[in-house]
């Protein structure tokens, strides 16, 4: 494994990841407290140190088989970062909440689950930009930072994207940017990297194998299940997003070598970029990814 610092702030972070959206199920399947087990130990025997995840994975479902984990575990090997802003009501149905007493009361309710005392990075999570500019609710933060329950603060931009909250980050005590980055999006190098750069704000790449389809598992006329967040991919950018998949296969990927492989360390080609965060649903798929890190610059 490779390591990077994730910015200012002073972690020591793998430059892969584990995501753990398909913890609170909505990525077709029902994780047990064995699954993730074995998931988290193979990452840590990859040299894995950094685990990404968030209170409405599940209604904090994610997060209390993390900490179930941890509790088992030794934690401080471990960076682990959560966001805040919504609450989890069913399969891909939340209410946003970005109140000042709720995001404390998300803070406590997060770092009970994850059965830690300081969250090492807490994020904005996929908010508005008005949302965004609440000076009182980073007020609170900045307190929660000075009482020792949060480490480092960071803003997990949404999908469509908000140059604005790259732009403006810093001035919130944010030092960490996490942002859709991938062979198929590459949106963040012109709206975020460069003011990462400016303010050495570390950056974070999720969906860097684009929810799989860069593996290269995935034809064209590829569904998936109904408890699979990919089903409700709009079908036409999905087929499109196939057809490129397929020529980036045969035109752009050394011959041998692993599509999703590739796929993540094409990411980790921009030196702006501390880390991948991929997902997975087995330790194989782990170990998979934790060797990229070979074939990065």
């Amino acid at each position: 494994m490779r390591y990077r610092m994730l910015g200012k702030t002073g972690l020591r972070v793998s430059i892969i990841g584990v995501g753990t959206w398909q913890f609170g199920g909505e990525w077709g399947h029902d994780f047990s407290q064995a699954e993730a087990d074995a998931i988290l130990d193979a990452a840590a025997e990859c040299g894995i140190n950094f685990i990404d995840t968030a209170e409405c994975y599940g209604d904090h479902l994610s997060e209390r088989l993390i900490g179930d984990y941890l509790s088992r575990r030794d934690r401080t090997r471990w960076h682990v970062a959560t966001k805040f802003g919504h609450h989890f009501k069913s399969f891909m149905n939340r209410d946003d909440d970005f109140s000042i007493a709720g995001v404390r009361q998300q803070l406590e309710a997060s770092l009970r689950a994850l059965r830690v005392e300081t969250i090492d990075l807490y994020q904005f999570h996929s908010g508005s930009d008005a949302l965004f500019q609440n000076q009182e609710l980073w007020a609170m933060l900045a307190e929660q930072k000075r009482a020792g329950k949060i480490r480092h603060l960071g803003v997990s931009i949404l999908q469509k994207g908000s140059e604005f909250q790259a732009r403006e980050a810093a001035k919130f005590g944010v030092e960490a940017l996490q942002v859709f980055y991938n062979r198929l999006d590459r949106r963040a190098e012109t709206l975020y990297f460069p003011q990462a750069q400016k303010e050495n704000l570390g950056v974070l790449a999720r969906v860097p194998l684009a929810s799989g389809l860069l593996s290269g598992k995935h034809k064209p006329g590829a569904t998936f299940a109904a408890n699979d967040v990919r089903a409700m991919f709009d079908a036409e950018k999905l087929k499109r997003d196939l057809a490129e998949v397929e020529r980036l296969q045969k035109e752009e990927v050394p011959p041998g070598m692993p599509m999703a492989q590739w796929a993540m360390a094409w990411c980790l080609k921009n030196p702006v970029v501390s880390a991948l965060i991929p997902g997975c649903k087995n330790p194989e798929q782990v170990r998979a990814n934790a060797g990229a890190a070979e074939l990065a610059p």
